[in-house]
């Protein structure tokens, strides 16, 4: 059923729906009621402190003698692979270029993790691509797939090949039943860039069982296009997903199951391509105005309802989706990437906005209710002066929900590189920062973070450095986040 413009001007009237508050540049609000929040200043490790023996946040961070992770005091961090020193069971060394991951309760006490690996057009591209293990290669040309680490009680680690022979795997998501899709952001199709098969595909890995995974199968009822995450609705079934694409800017999707349809593992393959009702977003304000794209939503605690409109030739057969559509059918957004489901709807990250955007913004997270269906914005973020200053955040890109109240997000920016938190009140604070210059001494560089989630117990904090490729394991005095 139509979620009618009436309806939700109505809903907004009496509900408060649509209430537009004022934040500061890096105000916050993750929790789903919240309407706006203010920033936390974070340019000096004098504030930082003080807003630590206020319940936010852990202080200011350190910098590491080892050159690779700065963070707060009482903190640790260990390496669980390193692309090109570590080494799977095969004996070749571990893929580069680490992006989205999760986590799983593995057997004997082990925690389970999916790591992506973005590596783009041809294997002779890379020098660490994912190695071509027999049975679990859907393109024989391509670099990137996922591998799967098993950390153990004693603290060795493994690592195998989850996938190979896939294109570009950024970010992705983990399903209710405990196996891991893994988004292509990348959609060339058989005779491009060396492409023996098209992409543009997700694909089921499960990290518990590895015959699962032999002859990979692309999911295409879920639309062949640059993939980011998605994330899967254990009530209504749904999944969501993210595009990150311009020129036009990019989508999220709706995809509907068929009826009857009953999820666990290794159910998606018995699909048609064709199962399903994929769809793309049109949004509008509280006063019924049709919204194009979601940066021009400039306060946190916007609210827009959505309706949902069925996407033409999801297979992209003669134009790229996002292409199918006329100006005035569909709502878009710069950089939409990282993904998370949390308090019964989905976060969802637009990493930044230039001047392909109608405004600006240098980070949106936004928060999709499906009961009520309308997005909220909780995150905004301006456009950082100088992001070769530590203090500011910019680019937020994957996303977690953390078991200590608020999110953790993973910049991918300019210059300076954060694991940073928000509180569910808006207050946000550093977790880590990347001291790994991969650039040089006169022009420093560092990559961006990614692949941050918890661990099933939440003890443990792991994240990615993509370049060249680090799995870090975080561990520390965690605690409940203030509010306030």
């Amino acid at each position: 059923m139509s979620l009618t413009r009436r309806d939700f001007a109505r809903t907004s009237a009496i509900t408060g729906a649509g209430v537009a508050l004022a934040g500061s540049v890096g105000a916050l609000a993750t929790a789903p009621n919240a309407l706006a929040s203010y920033d936390t200043d974070t340019d000096s490790a004098g504030d930082e402190a003080v807003d630590a023996r206020h319940g936010v946040g852990y202080g200011p961070l350190v910098p590491d003698p080892k050159g690779i992770l700065a963070l707060p005091a009482g903190f640790t961090y260990r390496i669980i692979t390193y692309s090109g020193r570590t080494k799977l069971e095969s004996g070749e060394p571990t893929p580069s270029n680490h992006d989205g991951t999760a986590t799983f309760d593995g057997p004997r006490g082990t925690t389970l993790l999916v790591n992506n690996h973005e590596l783009k057009g041809p294997r002779a591209n890379w020098k660490y691509p994912v190695p071509l293990t027999e049975g679990l290669v859907y393109d024989p040309a391509a670099a990137g797939g996922c591998t799967v680490v098993e950390v153990r009680p004693d603290g060795r680690v493994a690592e195998w090949v989850g996938i190979a022979g896939t294109s570009t795997n950024c970010a992705g998501g983990s399903t209710p039943w405990g196996t891991w899709l893994t988004c292509e952001e990348n959609s060339d199709k058989a005779g491009v860039n060396g492409m023996t098969k098209d992409h543009g595909y997700v694909f089921e890995v499960d990290p518990c069982d590895r015959r699962a995974n032999r002859s990979p199968k692309p999911l295409k009822f879920f639309g062949r296009y640059d993939h980011e995450a998605v994330v899967i609705d254990p009530k209504r079934g749904h999944a969501y997903l993210t595009e990150d694409a311009s020129g036009p800017n990019g989508l999220f999707f709706r995809w509907t199951p068929p009826k009857g349809f009953e999820y666990g593992p290794g159910k998606f393959r018995a699909l048609a391509d064709d199962a399903g009702v994929l769809q793309a977003p049109k949004c509008f304000d509280s006063g019924g105005t049709f919204v194009d794209d979601l940066s021009r939503a400039t306060k946190t605690g916007t609210v827009y309802g959505v309706d949902w409109v069925d996407v033409p030739d999801r297979d992209a057969r003669t134009a790229p989706v996002r292409k199918q559509f006329a100006d005035g059918e569909v709502t878009r957004a710069r950089k939409l990437e990282g993904m998370w489901w949390g308090d019964g709807g989905a976060y969802i990250v637009s990493s930044y906005a230039r001047a392909e955007s109608p405004v600006q913004h240098d980070g949106q997270v936004w928060f999709y209710d499906p009961k009520r269906r309308t997005l909220t914005l909780k995150v905004l973020l301006g456009v950082n002066p100088d992001p070769s200053k530590d203090g500011a955040f910019d680019g937020p890109d994957n996303i977690t929900v953390s078991p200590y109240g608020g999110i953790v997000l993973a910049e991918d920016g300019e210059g300076v590189s954060h694991l940073f938190g928000a509180t569910e009140s808006g207050r946000t604070y550093p977790i880590a920062r990347n001291d790994l210059n991969v650039g040089t001494e006169e022009e420093p560089e560092y990559s961006e973070f990614a692949g941050v989630t918890f661990s099933p117990d939440g003890k443990t904090l792991y994240a990615n450095i993509q370049d060249p490729g680090i799995l870090l394991a975080i561990t520390g005095p965690w605690k409940r986040q203030k509010r306030s």
